[in-house]
């Protein structure tokens, strides 16, 4: 930092009203601090100490420039920290904990966008069940989570949520795949894919037939996000996730979402989040920063 010396030491001795107790504190001879300070006040024409019979009191002048000096060591600060966190991009590492599907798609791409820009960076993806993610991020064996209806813990802190709703995800050469939205009605007739019990999902979807009145068998059930995309995109069977499971299979056109027209479907919430500290590493940020803007192009996608 430019004159770096200087603003410390006028910081330090506004800070302790005397020079000789600056001094001590910085481990420097008074007579050079009070020989900058007077260079200083030459240099502007003005004095910044009082000198009074027991210390130093700071003139308008002086908080002036203390004010300034101040804010100039706090952006230095900021700044040293950008470039030892940039240094550490060269060999980091950043973890991101995760679900099945979104790691099959808008994780790895947004992964793979950062790793291009910081080739040295090693970027790991975990995938979990949500209890999981949030107990990884809490316990620091991950830097960020992304999941859907993650438990409330108040440690984490929340970088994005959104209320995603679930629609249909079926093959673009599906009868129904053209349809603005469409029924559970219109869909009991087709094979239908259902998450298995042992997810969230599975009582979402199953609840909202009830709630239409509709009885239903679904043809085909997986714990995997991923065969289920498999499944909705080889013939007629329709699957219901939400529009960030198939974020890259609808950008390259081998799945499509339609919306359901009824409002049967209970809250199906994604969150980003990491754990509720004063600092993240800049590759952490950088990632989650990255998260969030594909994230957000996703909502507005469709």
């Amino acid at each position: 930092m430019l004159h770096s010396r200087v603003l410390r030491y006028i910081d330090e001795v506004a800070r302790r009203g005397s020079i000789r107790a600056a001094g001590d504190r910085l481990n420097v001879a008074p007579s050079a601090i009070n020989k900058h300070i007077l260079q200083l006040e030459e240099d502007i024409g003005e004095p910044l100490f009082e000198r009074l019979p027991r210390g130093l009191r700071l003139t308008p002048a002086g908080e002036v420039l203390v004010a300034h000096v101040r804010k100039t060591i706090r952006e230095y600060s900021q700044v040293e920290a950008d470039i030892r966190g940039m240094k550490a991009l060269q060999s980091g590492e950043v973890i991101i904990a995760t679900m099945s599907g979104l790691a099959g798609g808008i994780v790895p791409k947004t992964a793979a966008s950062l790793g291009a820009r910081h080739p040295r960076l090693k970027i790991t993806v975990r995938v979990m069940f949500a209890h999981d993610i949030a107990n990884a991020v809490l316990d620091g064996q991950a830097d960020i989570g992304l999941a859907f209806n993650l438990p409330p813990v108040a440690q984490l802190e929340t970088l994005w949520t959104m209320n995603t709703r679930l629609g249909a995800v079926l093959s673009p050469e599906h009868p129904l795949a053209r349809q603005d939205s469409i029924s559970l009605t219109a869909c009991q007739p087709y094979p239908l894919i259902f998450a298995d019990r042992s997810m969230l999902i599975h009582g979402i979807v199953a609840d909202a037939f009830v709630a239409a009145g509709l009885e239903v068998e679904p043809a085909y059930l997986a714990n995997s996000i991923e065969a289920m995309k498999c499944l909705a995109g080889s013939g007629d069977g329709i699957a219901f996730l939400s529009r960030f499971d198939i974020a890259e299979e609808q950008r390259n056109g081998s799945l499509t979402f339609v919306p359901i027209r009824e409002q049967t479907f209970g809250k199906n919430v994604l969150s980003l989040v990491q754990r509720d500290k004063p600092s993240h590493s800049l590759a952490a940020t950088m990632l989650a920063e990255d998260l969030v803007r594909a994230l957000q192009a996703c909502s507005k996608s469709g």
